[in-house]
């Protein structure tokens, strides 16, 4: 019997591996387009667990699930005995038992950890405030489909060194590429995680320094999911690092702009970013679904 693999961040797949998923999903975007359903996961089941909201992220999961011939069983914590304090690691016992892979979104990336440590099926990590894999591959994606290979590109990342920010990290060492990251003080990513991958990593004072030349420039919100009380306070810390138009001039000519989404305009963007030549974060959020559908199909295999 083949080990259960999971996906808990982005290195848990190798190299070739990351790269094969990639020509996967954009062979199944494609037939997609083209009205070609395989149904390869016929009859399996998919637990979504969310303890955070979520739009793109369980859409894509769900409707991958539909296209393939399979179906999905949405949790949150207000109908699921997480909410009533059942440990993880027994909720993971127990959901194993009947489906065929959990998808997880929650904060503290210790209970994914936790939740794949106890499962007998794959675990897919859908965000926690540590790190965001799946994000990641619908973006890589969509550089491959406008831009070709990324390695060897400089990707420019602009604002808070959040989850982000880290898997970012991550898909540089696995895709071998540049990151140049500008971050105000106080907001900067993991220690620990910018130790590891130093030779992969250049920080930068200003936005300008880490965007001049850049293939890809990217950004998220100021305030993520739980930090809404620190909106002012970030709104002053994150003043000289918007993405607009005039930032996106100091890069590569043919640079990407890419967004994972909600994007609050006026705030990391400017109020016309996303309808801006550059921007592919409407090819990036439907990204979502083909490559989460690649990943399925490659844990389920």
């Amino acid at each position: 019997m083949n080990p259960v693999r999971h996906f808990l961040s982005g290195l848990d797949l190798t190299p070739a591996e990351n790269r094969g998923l990639i020509a996967r999903a954009m062979q199944l975007k494609q037939q997609v387009h083209q009205g070609d359903y395989q149904l390869q996961m016929p009859h399996k089941v998919l637990a979504m667990i969310f303890e955070k909201s979520s739009t793109r992220t369980r859409v894509s999961f769900e409707t991958a699930m539909i296209q393939c011939g399979g179906g999905s069983i949405f949790l949150s914590s207000k109908d699921s005995q997480l909410g009533r304090g059942e440990p993880i690691a027994d909720t993971a016992r127990v959901l194993s038992s009947m489906v065929d892979a959990i998808v997880i979104r929650t904060f503290a990336h210790a209970t994914v950890e936790t939740l794949a440590q106890h499962s007998s099926v794959p675990v897919i990590n859908a965000l926690t405030d540590f790190c965001h894999p799946c994000q990641l591959l619908a973006d890589i994606q969509t550089y491959f489909e406008c831009r070709g290979d990324i390695q060897g590109a400089k990707v420019a990342w602009i604002g808070d060194g959040n989850n982000m920010c880290h898997s970012y990290i991550h898909a540089a060492e696995s895709f071998d590429f540049e990151l140049h990251i500008a971050c105000p003080t106080g907001y900067l990513p993991d220690a620990k995680l910018l130790q590891q991958f130093q030779h992969r990593v250049v920080m930068h004072a200003s936005a300008a320094a880490a965007v001049k030349n850049a293939q890809l420039v990217t950004t998220d919100v100021w305030a993520s999911m739980g930090q809404e009380n620190e909106q002012a306070i970030r709104a002053a810390a994150f003043a000289d690092y918007q993405v607009n138009e005039k930032l996106l001039d100091l890069a590569d000519p043919q640079v990407l702009f890419m967004h994972c989404l909600p994007a609050h305009r006026g705030e990391e963007i400017s109020l016309t970013l996303l309808d801006d030549a550059r921007s592919v974060v409407w090819q990036e959020a439907e990204n979502r679904l083909h490559s989460q559908k690649a990943l399925l199909e490659l844990l389920l295999a």
